[in-house]
């Protein structure tokens, strides 16, 4: 492969090994006279456009000749006329050496032999999926000429789909004909949901108890369907929704879901506050291409919201007070002395007079727009996928654009723009490159003018940036000013001392700076809650390599990751912490090591990460892990 055409052989030498099972061969050769290429054309029975086929030649004019590059053209030919059902063609280069002018004409024979059909195309392995889920998968029709990208296609849709460990296919010809081949397509089934009653266990969630029925392949007929109801520390749900992938023949999809979820953000390292949401949804989705799809969806949701006594201030600044308390006595203070005099009335809570509680410049999101929201939600999304399998990818490239904005006319009016990317770049038969990146933009419009809290992106964590504890970068709260009287409260007697009342809680107010006095209130939330931000902004870098002494690794995932990313606020609070404008300075990075298996249960992830950049008020965690999600 270095230019030289012919060889001359030196000698041959034959051995056989020790154990008389192997015999070994030894060529010795003196190069010969080196040539470059003069031209190279087609010849023979071109059934294809002259123009097309010489697209596919490699070797040009004035090359070094090259054997591995006259193979490479022979090989490309024999595809492309296979593209058009020649599956029997031949291709050959025929070099014509002139060696006075030390170069060679390269001549390219074809012989297409006849155009090969498809007479039947079959499946084995399927045992739960019904023939008609493979079969609307299939590019290659049967009785139609034998195109040998379109059999290459049909095998790598049956691996999308997320139902097989594999497929495979095998080209058989009919015995009898030298024009019809059959094709039979085999496939390994694996979980593809989840059915029945589970306890599961998050690092971020805690205990999880459902009863549920998840199938994305439900009894084999491809459509998804889901029905369950889950408590965990945090949530609290219950739902019901439906898909049909090919709800036409064209493969247009429809679906839809009902809803009702309560949670408690408190309990996943967010602020102090609870939801509960209803909601319906009807989405439609459309093929455009290949490895494109349109989605749309219309949806409503009831969204109510209940500030707890720790809710920040940009949830809601008014002060809140965390017992019940009946009275409160007003008392005097001596300028000179500086010491209180005695209590001299006794008042009713409900007549506080106004600023005697903390009282905020800026309003809360509570505060200015209610706690029960009412909204109609209208999304389109675009996504491309060309990658080898729907679990645990090893090839290809996918991307996802979506936006989703409340409807005018709605409680709120907002929207969210997210884009979703990954890429594989195989580097040999064991390494592969994966290249991930997440962006997400939000804001209101019309009477709103920032994205509702309840809806802001959060990073940290799984499917973020690992060795981080999960929701926790980015912006932070202002805690909330909570006034607390756990014992009696103090009055002051005619020395100016504290004295304690009855058992009966109360607040002494002083008239010379209209608050309550210290002695009785204190402020709790004195740790700032992540609060998430309007923009989002993560990557990563992943090599994935088999791990050693496991039989199929097509179950398995492992990898060394460098994560980076965080979350970012156009519409900081004066009293927000950890809270900028998007910035390349401020992402935190993170590098570990990974691990996904594909279970009977749902894949099994955990990730060992150490942060590299972590600030004094990030946390952090070494050793994650979760049942249900991959990396």
């Amino acid at each position: 492969d270095r230019g030289y055409l012919r060889f001359n052989t030196d000698s041959i030498q034959v051995s056989i090994s020790p154990d008389r099972k192997s015999v070994y061969i030894t060529v010795n050769v003196t190069e010969g006279d080196k040539y470059t290429v003069s031209g190279a054309e087609l010849s023979g029975d071109l059934v294809i456009p002259e123009d097309d086929l010489k697209r596919f030649i490699l070797v040009r004019e004035g090359q070094v000749f090259s054997q591995a590059l006259v193979t490479s053209t022979e090989e490309f030919l024999v595809k492309r006329l296979g593209n058009e059902g020649y599956n029997f063609a031949k291709v050959r280069g025929i070099p014509e050496v002139d060696e006075d002018a030390g170069t060679v004409a390269l001549k390219f024979f074809i012989d297409p032999g006849k155009r090969t059909y498809v007479r039947r195309i079959s499946f084995e392995g399927n045992e739960r999926t019904a023939d008609e889920v493979l079969r609307r998968e299939m590019r290659q029709m049967e009785a139609a000429p034998a195109s040998a990208d379109k059999i290459e296609l049909s095998r790598i849709r049956l691996e999308r789909l997320g139902y097989f460990k594999g497929a495979k296919v095998e080209t058989l010809e009919v015995p009898g004909s030298d024009d019809l081949i059959d094709l039979t397509y085999s496939v390994e089934e694996q979980s593809s949901g989840s059915l029945g009653a589970s306890v599961g266990f998050s690092q971020d969630s805690g205990l999880l108890l459902s009863a549920n029925i998840q199938q994305n392949n439900f009894l084999g007929t491809g459509k998804q369907v889901g029905f369950g109801v889950s408590r965990s520390d945090f949530l609290t749900s219950a739902s019901f929704n439906y898909l049909d992938p090919y709800f036409t023949e064209d493969g247009v999809s429809r679906g839809f879901s009902v809803f009702y979820r309560a949670t408690d953000f408190e309990e996943v390292n967010v602020a102090s506050y609870t939801t509960d949401t209803y909601g319906t949804s009807v989405n439609f989705g459309y093929p455009i291409s290949e490895t494109e799809r349109l989605g749309f969806e219309l949806g409503y949701n009831l969204t109510s919201i209940e500030a707890g006594v720790r809710a920040v201030k940009e949830i809601k600044t008014s002060p809140r007070i965390f017992d019940a308390v009946d009275n409160y006595f007003v008392s005097t203070r001596d300028p000179s002395t500086g010491r209180y005099t005695v209590a001299e009335v006794l008042e009713d809570i409900a007549n506080l007079p106004a600023g005697a509680l903390t009282e905020s410049d800026e309003p809360g999101f509570l505060d200015e727009y209610g706690d029960e929201f009412g909204n109609f939600t209208a999304g389109i999304s675009w996504r491309q996928s060309t990658l080898n399998r729907g679990l645990l990818a090893t090839r290809g490239a996918s991307q996802s654009v979506s936006l989703e904005a409340s409807i005018p006319g709605s409680d709120l009016e907002y929207y969210r723009l997210t884009y979703n990317g990954q890429l594989y770049v195989p580097i040999s038969n064991s390494f592969t490159l994966r290249f991930k990146t997440e962006l997400g933009y939000g804001d209101g419009y019309g009477n709103l003018d920032k994205l509702p809290f309840y809806e802001h992106f959060y990073a940290g964590g799984f499917s973020s940036v690992r060795g981080y504890r999960s929701n926790t970068l980015g912006p932070r709260s202002s805690p909330a000013d909570v006034y607390r009287i756990s014992q009696a409260a103090t009055a002051i007697d005619s020395n100016g001392n504290a004295t304690a009342l009855s058992a009966q809680a109360a607040y002494v107010l002083d008239p010379a700076t209209g608050q309550l006095v210290v002695d009785t209130a204190s402020s709790l939330g004195d740790e700032a809650d992540p609060f998430g931000g309007n923009v989002l902004m993560e990557g990563s870098i992943e090599l994935l390599f088999p791990l050693p002494f496991v039989k199929d690794q097509r179950s398995v995932r492992s990898g060394l990751f460098l994560d980076a990313g965080n979350v970012f606020s156009t519409s900081c609070s004066s009293t927000q912490i950890n809270c900028s404008s998007p910035s390349v300075d401020e992402l935190r990075y993170s590098a570990g090591f990974g691990v996904t298996w594909i279970t009977g249960f749902g894949p099994l992830t955990f990730s060992l990460g150490r942060a590299l950049n972590d600030e004094k008020i990030d946390e952090t965690e070494i050793f994650q892990f979760s049942l249900g999600r991959t990396f």
